[in-house]
């Protein structure tokens, strides 16, 4: 038997920074954002003899435990270690609370590419160890749970955004609140809405990526000051996260892409380590070719940036953007976030990844400590 997951990668159009503490204890927070066809996945094969092998295809990196052995924390594929020490203990299963694994994970992004790849990465890791202990564990309580490991265990900056986009999918409002309350709101959308968003969003890669914790640490310590620019960029953020998601609401799509120019410019009001003269000068040649309105996905400094064009002139700001060394990338919005099945490994060594339907139920619901 072989266990697979995936979880999606996401798109951040407004609200960024409102989701991270301590601005949603004291003033609310909320962000809009979808998932797009872009993904974590991860495979788990139980091993009889208790060791645990884990493999990173983007990170040309594999290490072996023996049973029993420590998953330390040492920088080495750590999101997985926190996932496997939460949940890899837990279960009603005795045999496989005895047992070890293999597990082989990739990505379709590299951390800090900004479109949320280490959350999607725990969320599928934690899909993988709940589809073999069969553990009970509902989206809130994964994503919360995720959230902990990332930010609290191994001390991770950043926000609450990425870990409930990966496990809900789809296009979602979420609203922040005070002792880490989340509710995530989804949007009905039209199809006509989504296949005409999907032809005049642009999304690229300009070439670098960023480690997102200094340039949040900073957001955070220019809050904590009481610095008006960035008090002010937080609050005019979170209205237009809910402006944004009214129009998408509305079908006023050329409106919806105008404001992500405004969201760019407030964010960029949140710390001067978010762009740079390289982004600059892609956004402005951007706009130059038709683009309504940009900005970059997650923290700043780095990795996909998007645009909303006009109908006719998308191809122009393609062609504006690969002349300065961008890669233009496809994508479709993903509906579903995360997912888990299973494999027969007679199946998969013949080359057919078939899902298992045993019906089999959990023989007991175990109870997670959060």
């Amino acid at each position: 038997m072989l266990i697979r997951a995936k979880a999606p990668l996401r798109l951040g159009f407004a609200g960024g920074g409102t989701d991270v503490p301590p601005y949603p204890d004291f003033e609310g927070g909320c962000v809009l954002s979808a998932t797009i066809n872009m993904y974590a996945f991860g495979t788990l094969e139980p091993r009889a003899d208790g060791h645990i092998h884990l493999r990173s295809a983007d990170l040309d990196l594999a290490l072996e435990y023996a049973q029993g052995a420590p998953l330390a924390y040492d920088g080495r594929l750590d999101l997985a270690k926190a996932a496997i020490r939460k949940l890899g203990s837990t279960g009603s299963d005795e045999h496989a609370a005895a047992a070890g694994f293999e597990m082989f994970l990739h990505s379709d992004a590299h951390p800090g590419s900004g479109l949320g790849s280490s959350s999607s990465l725990m969320v599928t890791v934690m899909g993988l160890i709940k589809e073999w202990r069969r553990l009970v564990v509902g989206d809130y309580e994964l994503a919360q749970l995720a959230c902990t490991l990332e930010r609290q265990e191994l001390a991770i900056p950043g926000g609450m955004q990425d870990q409930y986009a990966a496990t809900f999918g789809g296009w979602n409002f979420i609203e922040f609140g005070a002792n880490g309350h989340v509710m995530v709101n989804p949007l009905r959308l039209s199809q006509d809405v989504i296949n005409e968003l999907e032809h005049n969003l642009l999304l690229c890669f300009t070439g670098g990526s960023r480690t997102s914790g200094g340039i949040i640490d900073d957001q955070v310590d220019r809050y904590r000051r009481g610095e008006h620019l960035s008090l002010n960029g937080l609050r005019r953020q979170k209205a237009l996260a809910i402006e944004m998601k009214n129009l998408l609401l509305r079908g006023r799509l050329n409106e919806f892409g105008a404001l992500l120019n405004q969201a760019w410019e407030t964010k960029k009001s949140l710390s001067p380590r978010i762009s740079n003269p390289r982004i600059d000068d892609l956004y402005a040649a951007a706009r130059a070719a038709g683009a309504l309105g940009g900005k970059l996905n997650g923290a700043g400094g780095g990795g996909y940036m998007m645009f909303y064009c006009d109908f006719e002139r998308r191809l122009e700001v393609e062609r504006a953007l690969q002349d300065r060394g961008c890669t233009v990338r496809e994508f479709a919005f993903e509906p579903r976030g995360l997912q888990t099945w299973r494999v027969s490994a007679r199946e998969h060594e013949r080359g057919l990844d078939v899902p298992l339907t045993t019906g089999t139920a959990p023989a007991a619901v175990p109870e997670l400590a959060l």
